[in-house]
């Protein structure tokens, strides 16, 4: 088995391609590592799939898969962990920004020190403010929600053992929360290491503020496809049981207060003109629907993989599986 594998997804990085892969060698023949570097070319418009097929040809342990289109950085991780052989897995990204001089290091840390998942943190960032600041919040609210204690989980330089990103299923934009998912599924031991964060050398970034509405609503997502994937009828039998709950406290008020006016000789309402009365109605409607889609829910519990299905068309290098 290989020491190491590699994944560097990447779109549109020509330049800083050539400059990244003699690093990387350097370092991994500086310590004498068995190693992968797998490139997967998320629909690149430039030239970075010449670029990447040139580096193969040079360097057989480089390695690459491109997407006939851009389908995002978590397709692009999720089709390099499941071609990824090594023994640890390291993802880092394409810009120059992360250093592969952190790769022994984390090596380390998962071999030595028995890591499930080491995050890297780029406590010194060389990002404008429009990035740091929603990049601190949005740490935040994950820390919040997830319950996984880490500074920096949007950090591209990651380390893993293997057989954590093979339970890994990446789809959207949930990349940014595989210490999430590796920690409900049972690899709880997840580490943290200062990395150093370079400037960007070439081109532009390519996200925007946009990510961090879609990281929200992608944490939402995983959080509750976590808690209730298995078992859609608790979350939504339960929902149910409250509305029907809360339908019938009302349809009771109703005739309860119809049973006093009448015991007292008062002169009483229909139960239509009660407000009450639609309340309990629209109530029991929507508890009623709750329950058609739990159950619903359970008949597609049957864990469709289409949701990561993604188009390849291309390969080089030895690929075995994807």
């Amino acid at each position: 088995m290989l020491d190491i594998s590699v994944i560097v997804p990447l779109y549109n990085e020509e330049e800083s391609l050539p400059e990244l892969a003699t690093w990387i060698s350097k370092v991994m023949d500086e310590h004498k590592f068995s190693y992968e570097v797998i490139f997967v070319n998320d629909g690149s418009r430039d030239k970075s799939w010449n670029v990447i097929r040139q580096i193969s040809l040079n360097n057989p342990n480089f390695k690459g898969i491109s997407f006939s289109r851009n389908y995002g950085k978590s397709a692009a991780l999720h089709t390099g962990f499941k071609a990824a052989e090594g023994r640890v897995v390291i993802t880092m990204d394409a810009d120059l920004q992360d250093s592969p001089d952190e790769i022994p290091e984390l090596y380390r840390m998962i071999t030595e020190e028995d890591f499930d998942l080491v995050s890297g943190w780029k406590q010194k960032r060389f990002d404008p403010i429009s990035k740091t600041i929603p990049t601190k919040l949005y740490n935040a609210v994950t820390r919040s929600i997830s319950g996984v204690y880490l500074h920096d989980f949007n950090c591209g330089l990651k380390a893993y053992k293997k057989e954590v990103i093979k339970t890994i299923r990446l789809y959207g934009e949930m990349h940014r929360y595989i210490p999430v998912q590796a920690n409900w599924n049972g690899f709880s031991k997840i580490g943290e290491k200062v990395v150093n964060h370079q400037a960007r050398k070439y081109g532009t970034t390519k996200f925007g503020l946009e990510r961090f509405l879609y990281g929200f609503l992608d944490l939402l997502s995983i959080t509750f496809i976590q808690k209730f994937g298995k078992r859609p009828m608790h979350f939504f039998g339960t929902m149910g049981i409250l509305a029907i709950l809360a339908g019938g406290f009302s349809a009771f008020w109703i005739l309860g207060e119809k049973w006093w006016d009448i015991a007292h000789n008062l002169k009483y309402r229909n139960a239509t003109d009660h407000p009450f009365f639609y309340l309990a109605l629209t109530s029991v409607i929507i508890g009623t629907q709750l329950f058609l889609a739990g159950f619903l829910g359970e008949l597609l519990t049957t864990n469709s993989d289409r949701t990561t299905d993604y188009q390849i068309k291309e390969t080089t290098g030895e690929i075995k599986e994807i």
